[in-house]
């Protein structure tokens, strides 16, 4: 449904709901009304009388907008805060729990940003224990160290409104070769290692579905990711109906084959397209049609054993360098380490920890997020279970003065069905950022509604476009937007809209929260108040 519509629909009840509000005294229709908000959230501020009518208006179009099905089938949480006064402006269901989806990245690229700051790096090293002869022969196993960094890709950095890409997918790792091979090694006598040990294994958090295993957004996590832990298999139709369908993979890997059983069908008829692999298993079977003369359809999948994959890369790198090895490619997962201190051979080092993240916020990128969490709580030695790890983050939520409780997380990104939050767990969280010094970095990482990331093709030809700079969220039956609006009057609000239980199409709920975003912005665009002075007490 079109912004425009929506206007139409609700323009009825808006003068009726605002006499209905004013006259019982009362909170918006749905608000929540227990005692505990009065004091709660951020050191928030009742609505002065000033904004009761803008409220009241608010409130009656967001009563319109989620009152009509699908959207009223659902669960709708709405916090709404000025971000100067920290005066509450609308709520409703404020501290009910929602299954956040990828708000909860909202969370954890704070957590990075406060724990090892906009400037952090990360190292990736090939390392040895032996010597290299004159005759140029490493006489022992060369290991791949990975520390979490999440850009061992061809990615090009800074992010500027898309994502692009130089080069082959496992450029960083040819780098690497290349630099081996510069220092003179013709000849490898032991292993091709890749360690991801850094972090403890644990390839899938909690509530992550079997489903998401497959795709790129489900990716295995590990202390080494090269190309997002994924491969890419490329599906090209025939010239001719019954004609074969081509299947390829790249890069290579050992990680699964491939069972072929598409069709070419007739040049008007609609692609149709199955993929099943099941658990632990290294057999992907797709089947269906493409129509005659199509483009290639590509399906990005996810690699169950990244270390291992990694040092197959590399391994084939090496080799096409004409740098022979003699062992096979494997992982490490522990923690033990050979005798003997090691000797690096080739570094490399990421960008900054600011550049990451944005990438992370605007794409939703669900396993760099992962990382991140990882390598916060690694700089304080591995962690002993799951669920030790996920209270990593608990001392930074208290300091930003969430209260206790309001989050509960099972995974860093959102993917997991397992993660509850509160509308005002978001709205505090998103209040302590902007005081802290790395605001900046943390902003700019927001997609813009229709401008950039995730945001890029909603909310155009409104008001909303450029004024909104939010997290996006979605997993099936959930749509979440959360972040910061900034009214014509520049007024800066801070806002978590936060949706569950949808059974509709996925424009729907998304129309509902565009809907909510322009009357937010028309609502609530007025001079923004300012924060009273605090005052001295004498002692």
């Amino acid at each position: 449904m079109r912004i425009e519509k929506i206007r139409r629909r609700v323009a009825a009840v808006i003068a009726a709901s605002i006499v209905s509000v004013f006259a019982m005294g009362a909170p918006p229709l749905n608000a929540q009304t227990k005692a505990k908000t009065d004091a709660s959230c951020c050191g928030a501020k009742k609505p002065g009388a000033a904004a009761k009518k803008a409220t009241a208006k608010f409130a009656a179009r967001a009563d319109a907008l989620l009152g009509i099905a699908p959207a009223s089938k659902g669960e709708w949480g709405l916090l709404i805060l000025d971000a100067e006064s920290g005066e509450r402006l609308y709520e409703q269901n404020a501290d009910k729990y929602f299954v956040p989806a990828s708000n909860m990245k909202l969370f954890t690229t704070a957590l990075a940003l406060a724990k090892l700051g906009p400037e952090y790096r990360f190292h990736t090293t090939l390392e040895t224990r032996e010597a290299i002869s004159s005759e140029g022969v490493l006489g022992g196993d060369l290991v791949l160290v990975g520390r979490g960094d999440p850009n061992l890709s061809n990615r090009k950095f800074p992010y500027e409104l898309k994502e692009e890409f130089d080069g082959l997918p496992e450029k960083a790792l040819a780098d690497l070769a290349d630099a081996v091979a510069a220092k003179g090694v013709k000849e490898i006598s032991g292993d091709i290692i890749g360690d991801d040990s850094y972090f403890p294994r644990e390839r899938y958090p909690n509530g992550w579905e079997i489903d998401d295993m497959v795709w790129e957004y489900g990716a295995a996590i590990s202390a080494v990711v090269v190309d997002d832990n994924t491969v890419a298999l490329t599906l090209t139709p025939g010239e001719q109906s019954g004609g074969a369908v081509q299947a390829a993979v790249a890069p290579a890997t050992p990680d699964f084959t491939v069972e072929n059983n598409v069709t070419t069908s007739a040049a008007d008829v609609k692609s149709d397209l199955t993929l099943t692999r099941e658990p632990g298993s290294n057999l992907v079977v797709v089947k269906g049609s493409l129509p005659a003369k199509s483009a290639p359809r590509k399906l990005v999948l996810a690699i169950e054993e990244p270390a291992q994959h990694a040092a197959v890369l590399l391994k084939r790198l090496l080799e096409e360098r004409g740098i022979k090895v003699a062992g096979v490619a494997r992982a490490r997962h522990d923690h033990a380490e050979p005798a003997g201190d090691p000797v690096v051979l080739a570094e490399h080092v990421s960008v900054p920890l600011g550049d990451a993240l944005k990438l992370i916020n605007k794409i939703s990128q669900n396993l760099h997020t992962e990382m991140l969490l990882r390598t916060v709580a690694r700089q304080n030695g591995p962690w002993a279970t799951p669920d030790d790890l996920m209270k990593v983050p608990a001392d930074f939520y208290a300091a930003a003065g969430i209260a206790a409780g309001d989050v509960i997380q099972a995974d860093a990104s959102g993917l997991s069905r397992h993660d509850l939050v509160t509308p005002r767990a978001i709205v505090t969280l998103l209040s302590y950022a902007q005081k802290q010094s790395w605001f900046a970095t943390y902003y700019a990482s927001l997609p813009v509604a229709g401008i950039d990331g995730t945001l890029e093709d909603r909310m155009k030809n409104t008001l909303a476009a450029g004024r909104i700079h939010a997290k996006t969220g979605s997993v099936e039956h959930v749509r979440t937007l959360s972040g910061f609006a900034e009214t014509p009057s520049e007024r800066r609000l801070i806002f978590s809209f936060l949706s569950n239980n949808q059974g509709g199409k996925s424009h729907e709920a998304a129309d509902a929260l565009t809907g909510l975003c322009v009357a937010m912005l028309e609502e609530f665009n007025v001079t923004p108040p300012k924060r009273a002075p605090e005052r001295k007490h004498s002692k």
